[in-house]
């Protein structure tokens, strides 16, 4: 059997909002109990969430399936105000989820608001972060996934526009729409600090490295919901590598490695590592060796969202 290289790069994996949300569901399960309700997946991962519906965690697409006066947590997504209103005058126990750069970028687009400029939200429609974004003032936002949608933007070019992103995009990605949005908007406010998350622009990065490394595929362990594992396909894609997303072990049946060459393994911000080793054993029976490749050690963590010792403390 030949053998061939499998570069595992660091980082990869959960990121600090996800490591949260996921904490946040296991501390009401261990201190409460079922049932727990969650508004949409708590995160973007098939296995994650398959894993919480065993244990009881009852998964709902909007709050009118939540009983009166039960607990329902946000996801790390975020949700509109709309949907905080429901839960209130609902009575329903909120335990809000939401990644903290998610809750800059509704920050931003309050403030903005507030100044009385237009925003524009670049990012993908139907994704459960646009919702909540837009949901902040429906009337006031214009949504664009590409150049062309800058072109048909009704706002005269002399209007006061900011711009925010949906946190999960590739810098690489949204650098054309933004040239096209300054382009056409002089006076267009830009935000102080990127609002792409740090974990998805430094796996990002390591899949650079990996097809600077001369790898001839690229296996990214991630659910086909999740922005964030697709843009680490494209970015592969981008620079001439082919690339698969796969959910685990059981899909590397379908993807083509016949190629002689190195292949690189990633994973996204909502992929538990447990998925990735087993993807890694699958492939060492198949005479691949795995050698990590670390770029750089995340050490960022968020504290626990607010109110939640006092329903798991009570």
């Amino acid at each position: 059997m030949s053998v061939r290289r499998l570069l595992t790069v660091q980082p990869r994996g959960f990121c600090a909002g996800v490591d949260r949300a996921i904490d946040v569901v296991e501390r009401l399960l261990e201190v409460r109990g079922t049932p727990l309700y969650v508004r949409r997946e708590i995160v973007h991962n098939r296995a994650v969430v398959e894993g919480f519906r065993t244990r009881g965690v009852i998964f709902v697409d909007e709050l009118d399936e939540v009983p009166d006066g039960a607990t329902v947590v946000f996801s790390a997504h975020g949700v509109s105000p709309a949907v905080r209103d429901d839960a209130d005058q609902r009575s329903l126990q909120v335990i809000d989820a939401t990644c903290p750069l998610v809750t800059k970028v509704h920050h931003e687009v309050i403030q903005h608001i507030a100044g009385g400029r237009q925003m524009v939200l670049i990012g993908h429609a139907g994704h459960d972060e646009v919702l909540g974004t837009m949901g902040e003032a429906p009337d006031r936002i214009a949504l664009v996934t590409n150049v062309d949608d800058v072109a048909n933007l009704p706002y005269p070019p002399d209007t006061q526009v900011a711009y925010v992103t949906q946190t999960t995009l590739s810098l690489d990605e949204t650098a054309t729409i933004v040239a096209a949005l300054r382009g056409r908007y002089p006076q267009l406010v830009e935000p102080r600090r990127s609002d792409i998350c740090y974990a998805t622009q430094n796996r990002q990065d390591a899949v650079k490295v990996l097809v600077e490394r001369g790898i001839v595929h690229l296996l990214v362990v991630g659910s086909a919901n999740s922005s964030n594992s697709r843009r680490l396909c494209e970015v592969a894609e981008t620079m001439g590598v082919p690339a698969t997303l796969v959910d685990g072990p059981d899909d590397l049946a379908a993807v083509d490695l016949a190629d002689t060459g190195d292949v690189g393994l990633t994973a996204g911000a909502s992929a538990p590592e447990h998925l990735v080793q087993a993807v890694i054993a699958k492939l060492g029976a198949r005479g691949f060796v795995a050698e990590d490749v670390v770029l750089l050690d995340e050490d960022t963590k968020f504290q626990p969202p607010a109110g939640i010792f006092d329903i798991v403390d009570p």
